[in-house]
């Protein structure tokens, strides 16, 4: 028997039937469809009863992904496309696409893309010489935290410009240095055993 759902598109693109998840267009978030669940074959309709799409099943936890329901900009944090990251933070200087890499490199690397949105935001705020100027001193120090680089950031790392040195200012009181001579302990008596 086919069983008839109305779950909500969350704002997330996903939908949950029966468990499992499968994502829908952008113009769908907020709406309450009908479905129509088969043994095989899952059916969306829209509110007014249009078709939307149809799709095979899925058992219980799986989640079915169309890269096209997404818009252009949110595609490939949908889809966990890393090296799409990786390519945007190369571009914004060395510094900045060595530090992602670096966030790459540690387990389950989708769960650090947050981190890499967050960085290229810091870029896109600050701009590319100033965080990249941070992320090669926080490389240095073998500091990955998104947090404490946003400091570095808003405190600006830089080291300060160097100032010409100043000219000592004239000593009033100063003395030859022959005053501050030692004499040599021999000469000295010598001298003292001379009778005057």
């Amino acid at each position: 028997m086919p069983k008839w759902v109305s779950p909500k598109v969350g704002r997330d693109h996903f939908v949950q039937v029966e468990r499992a998840l499968y994502t829908m267009p952008t113009r769908t978030i907020g709406w309450t469809l009908r479905v129509r669940v088969d043994r095989k074959i899952v059916r969306f309709y829209d509110p007014w009863g249009r078709l939307i799409r149809q799709c095979e099943r899925l058992e219980p936890g799986q989640r079915r992904t169309d890269p096209t329901d997404f818009p252009q900009e949110k595609r490939a944090y949908a889809m966990r496309d890393i090296e799409f990251l990786q390519k945007q933070a190369d571009e914004r200087g060395p510094a900045i696409g060595a530090f992602a890499r670096r966030l790459f490199t540690l387990p389950l690397p989708w769960t650090k893309m947050r981190a890499v949105h967050g960085l290229l935001g810091l870029a896109r705020r600050f701009g590319d010489e100033r965080v990249d100027r941070c992320c090669e001193v926080a490389l240095a120090h073998d500091m990955l935290s998104l947090r404490r680089l946003r400091t570095m950031v808003e405190r600006d790392v830089s080291p300060p410009p160097t100032e010409p040195p100043r000219p000592a200012p004239p000593a009033r009181f100063l003395r030859p240095p022959a005053l501050y001579a030692l004499r040599d302990p021999v000469q000295k008596t010598i001298q003292e055993r001379e009778p005057s």
